[in-house]
């Protein structure tokens, strides 16, 4: 028994062999390819003072970027995306997915150790002679052999293939930690969005509603007027188009509005059946825009984070694939006894063991290792590529939102300025009219542009708003690259989870 305890003390060592012989990783060492980035946003220079009331990214609520609205339904059904939309499920089962991949790989770096027990019978003929006469008959020679013992294999990583293997497998787990993020933060706008959108379209039915009951009151007066014989006829075939016009347009908004009620409770993992808004109004006030450097992107937007983590993966592959020009080392011992009968197996007379050790190396193939090296250099190289674009990408969505809170709040402002000489003019047009100095084509003509200069004036706000929300989102909504798993706890035993997805396995 001596040597099988042997046997199982250098498995028990493997470990540390593995620390003394594999301590080589060929490939190039991963750094960070440097972004193209600006020092300040363009259109980030607010008026005197204006900067001052900005907060910044990090005194928002973390991860709960919505709160800045006060909008405790808002809140509510941004809760519901990660308790139960079903497309960030989706993500989170490709990242627990990525995660054992890791698992799976790592294993490869250990011996493998397998249990032989086995039982063969043979049989055999042979011809003895029978004596001195020279005669010889035929026998059969039946045996029985059993086999049991353990044996092990162990191709040793000395040039880092398989480390390169793990390596590029974490960061592309890292990747899709980050990309499962940056889902989240997609849903949590498309709600948001969904849900400006539907307070949009309940403005308008309000304000469409507040039209339908002056023009059927307008109605109602010049038809009495027409039979009273003090009206002419065309003037209430026009207030009668006016009137059914406003109300074609109020089914519309219903219409749209109830679209929007199905879409949010989809990306709350509910059927439209199950969820009725209550009506309500687009908000009047827009929260201060927060405010961030550039740079901060880098670390702040999960779509960043998951470009930069690809990088690191594809410069792994590339270790991997020139390890392949490099011989490859394998260890192999088994122990074990064979012998009859069975009872008598375990013992010394029975005993055979084994220690090989071999190295082989692809001499020739047709240049296919260097092509799967230019290869994997060619992934990296847009890998980069694709990293720049998507902080340059990042720096123009930015902006955009930045220029258009900045110049949406003017227009708003000369928008509210229009409406109310609109409905002056509606005031003093109906008056001429009652006057008998103007015809009501001259009202309808007033009501009409204070209608639309209103339907703008709600228009502005909606995309206030809806710059408002793309702005914080565009800045990260509160994410930091510190959320993403580190190396080490992709690595351990117990499998990594964010927090939001943590608390909902709970």
């Amino acid at each position: 028994m001596r040597h099988l305890t042997s046997f199982r003390t250098s498995l028990l060592l493997s470990p540390a062999m593995f620390s003394l012989l594999g301590g080589c990783m060929v490939g190039p060492h991963y750094h960070r390819p440097k972004a193209i980035i600006s020092d300040r946003f363009k259109e980030a220079p607010p008026p005197p003072g204006w900067q001052k009331a900005q907060p910044s990214m990090s005194t928002l609520p973390k991860g709960d970027w919505w709160r800045i609205f006060n909008d405790p339904l808002l809140n509510q059904l941004e809760e519901e995306v990660d308790r139960s939309n079903q497309g960030l499920k989706e993500y989170e089962a490709q990242y627990r997915k990525a995660r054992t991949l890791i698992d799976s790989i790592r294993a490869n770096l250990f011996p493998t150790l397998s249990g032989n027990f086995s039982f063969k019978r043979n049989s055999q003929g042979a011809t003895v002679p029978d004596g001195i006469d020279g005669g010889s008959h035929s026998i059969t020679n039946v045996s029985n052999t059993w086999t049991t013992g353990p044996s092990a294999n162990w191709t040793i990583d000395v040039w880092g293939m398989i480390r390169r293997q793990v390596q590029q497998q974490v960061t592309a787990s890292q990747a899709s930690a980050a990309l499962m993020a940056n889902m989240r933060l997609s849903y949590q706008l498309e709600l948001a969005t969904d849900y400006i959108n539907l307070r949009y379209q309940d403005s308008l039915i309000h304000l469409y509603q507040r039209n339908v009951g002056l023009y059927s009151h307008n109605l109602t007066i010049l038809t009495n007027q027409l039979e009273a014989g003090v009206a002419d006829p065309t003037s209430v075939l026009q207030a009668r188009y006016q009137l059914q016009s406003t109300q074609a347009s109020l089914s519309n908004a219903h219409v749209a509005r109830a679209q929007y009620e199905h879409a949010i409770a989809v990306l709350t993992g509910k059927p439209p059946a199950a969820l009725s808004i209550p009506d309500g109004d687009l908000g009047r006030t827009i929260p201060p825009a927060p405010t961030m450097l550039p740079s901060e992107l880098l670390e702040r937007r999960p779509d960043i984070a998951q470009a930069e983590r690809q990088m690191e993966s594809y410069n792994a592959e590339i270790g991997y694939r020139i390890g392949a020009f490099y011989p490859q080392f394998n260890l192999s011992a088994s122990y074990g006894y064979s012998g009859n009968p069975i009872q008598q197996l375990i013992q010394s007379a029975t005993r055979a063991w084994s220690l090989g050790a071999a190295a082989t190396e692809t001499i020739f193939q047709g240049g296919a290792r260097t092509a799967a090296v230019r290869e994997a250099e060619a992934d990296y190289d847009n890998a980069v590529a694709t990293y720049r674009q998507t902080v340059l990408s990042a720096l123009q969505d930015t902006e955009d939102q930045l220029s258009n809170l900045r110049y949406l709040s003017d227009v708003y402002r000369y928008q509210g300025g229009a409406v109310s000489s609109a409905e002056e003019a509606v005031r003093v047009s109906m008056n001429e009219y009652l006057a008998g100095t103007q015809i009501y084509t001259t009202v309808i003509t007033a009501q009409q542009t204070a209608l639309q200069y209103e339907q703008n004036k709600l228009q502005v706000q909606q995309q206030r708003f809806l710059s408002e929300i793309r702005l914080i989102t565009d800045l990260g909504g509160g994410w930091s690259s510190h959320e993403l798993p580190t190396k080490n706890a992709l690595q351990t035993d117990n499998p990594f989870l964010p927090s939001f997805i943590q608390k909902d396995k709970n």
